[in-house]
């Protein structure tokens, strides 16, 4: 198989379901929490075609691994009526929280299944063609989950970090958050897409992201050397 073709194979699958499994996660905890919009517009449904949004699933995410960036994209965003949360602020701090924390534990998931990978592996005897496709897709599911639970806890507009922050601030930091949260979009392509392609010594996005994933990838890292066993320590 192409060598592109191969990447994509193994990047498509992973970014649509971390990405899906992220927005509904936050439908999942709002029903839960008091508001049942999502599921009356039937959008707790894992299937990807009522979450994909052709730019942030497809578009965006395509051209930033053809640039060399880190891959990041985002999903039709699950419908969320805060007046109809039991507290709204308190509540929307948790639907914003679901979104990472599912991240996570799929990560977690991915980390186990690739662990249980090798310590089946016999080192004497190559791996089958579907066993190297199947690690390489867990590979970026966990890549990915973890890339996108922890970008999205930066407390600005429009992650969900953001949301967080709003809901342990006083009402005067939440009012400041509404204000700005029109500008986030614009604000987010600027900082992120547009400044590291023209100044890209600025390393935005690493500075602000690669600590925190990299100590989240060494845990990561340990689950997996667990479950594989001691012979991989």
């Amino acid at each position: 198989m192409n060598d592109t073709l191969y990447q994509a194979a193994t990047l498509v699958l992973p970014l649509i379901f971390a990405i899906v499994f992220h927005e509904v996660a936050h439908g999942w905890m709002a029903r839960a929490l008091g508001d049942s919009t999502a599921h009356e517009l039937n959008r707790l449904s894992l299937n990807p075609l009522r979450h994909v949004d052709p730019v942030g699933t497809i578009l965006l995410p395509g051209a930033l691994k053809l640039m060399g960036l880190p891959v990041f994209g985002w999903a039709k965003p699950v419908p969320v009526v805060y007046a109809r949360l039991r507290n709204p602020q308190r509540d929307m701090a948790f639907v914003a929280a679901a979104g990472p924390a599912t991240n996570f534990i799929l990560a977690a998931i991915a980390a186990v299944a690739f662990g249980l990978i090798l310590r089946n592996a016999d080192p004497q005897i190559a791996p089958a063609p579907w066993v190297v496709f199947l690690a390489d897709n867990l590979r970026n599911f966990l890549l990915i989950n973890v890339f996108l639970g922890t970008f999205n806890l930066i407390p600005l507009p429009p992650f969900d970090g953001s949301r967080i922050l709003r809901g342990i601030l006083p009402m005067s930091g939440a009012r400041l958050l509404d204000r700005i949260e029109p500008l986030g979009i614009p604000f987010f392509i600027i900082i992120f897409v547009l400044v590291p392609q023209l100044m890209p010594g600025l390393r935005i996005v690493d500075q602000i992201v690669e600590p925190p994933m990299t100590w989240m990838l060494n845990q990561y890292q340990q689950l997996i050397t667990l479950v594989a066993g001691p012979e991989l320590d």
